[in-house]
């Protein structure tokens, strides 16, 4: 059976899906076409239900959540790992301010709302011309996500909230960023045959990290090394492997802060 499958080029990405589109495991009969494309777009997509298994945000995950169940395996979820709003340090931020958010179905924007509600002149940019939107002064701060959380303080510019931290005291639950999902009209055995692989893809990843390097590496396209690294083991952890009792409880929290009021089950039964 062949699916398709969108993913985005960070590292994080890369990572875990290496060794299954490169059949470097047993991938049980599946075929992928792959598609890479930025999380917002992959969020748009997921919207319009284009593809048959994607990378989303939860934030998007709570608009189409009748069209697609949650994999166990594969999701961003973790500790000291959000969305960081940054500004010029002379900047002075007041309710009129414009922020460049990375989209408006992200996750890092949902937990700008929950914790700036007055933010509300916000701007769509792509995630990686946000840093040098602010130093133009061409927006007054931004919202930053992937590896720039790592890069931007040698711009000279300043963090005035992680948002993961704001979101951890809260709750005192890790972070969901994102998911792998998978549409809900297939069935059962397909959904966890899915699931399995891709398990055993992260399971690989781990355990032959050198295995992934030229792949991940082609596609963090300038990314050195050492931000490569410390991207992926930020966001690939052992809740990428299993969501476990406390991500599961993490995710449904964030999803009824989103407003998702439904009879679907988020996720594939056991």
């Amino acid at each position: 059976m062949k699916l398709t499958l969108g993913f985005s080029p960070c590292p994080n990405d890369t990572f875990i899906f290496d060794a299954l589109i490169h059949q470097k495991i047993d991938t049980e009969d599946l075929e992928f076409d792959v598609v890479f494309a930025d999380v917002e777009q992959l969020n748009r997509w997921a919207l319009e239900a284009k593809l048959d298994v994607t990378k989303l945000s939860f934030s998007a995950f709570a608009n189409c959540i009748p069209e697609y169940v949650l994999l166990d395996s594969g999701s961003a979820v973790g500790r000291n790992c959000g969305p960081l709003l940054i500004k010029k340090p002379s900047t002075i931020l007041t309710s009129e301010s414009e922020i460049s958010i990375p989209g408006k179905q992200t996750t890092a924007n949902l937990l700008l709302s929950i914790a700036y509600p007055e933010y509300c002149n916000k701007v769509e940019v792509l995630f990686s011309e946000i840093e040098n939107k602010i130093l133009s002064g061409n927006t007054d701060a931004g919202l930053i996500i992937h590896e720039n959380r790592f890069t931007y303080h040698q711009k000279g510019l300043e963090k005035v909230k992680d948002l993961g931290m704001f979101w951890e005291k809260e709750t005192a639950l890790p972070l969901p960023l994102g998911g792998i999902v998978i549409r809900r009209e297939f069935s059962f055995q397909i959904q966890k045959k899915m699931e399995r692989v891709l398990r055993r893809s992260i399971d690989y990843a781990f355990k032959n990290t050198e295995s992934s390097l030229e792949f991940v590496m082609h596609h963090a396209q300038e990314m050195e090394k050492d931000v490569i690294d410390a991207h992926i083991s930020l966001y690939v952890n052992r809740y990428s492997v299993s969501l476990g009792k406390q991500g599961r409880e993490a995710i449904q929290l964030l999803l009824r802060k989103a407003g998702v009021n439904t009879n679907h089950p988020f996720f594939i039964s056991s």
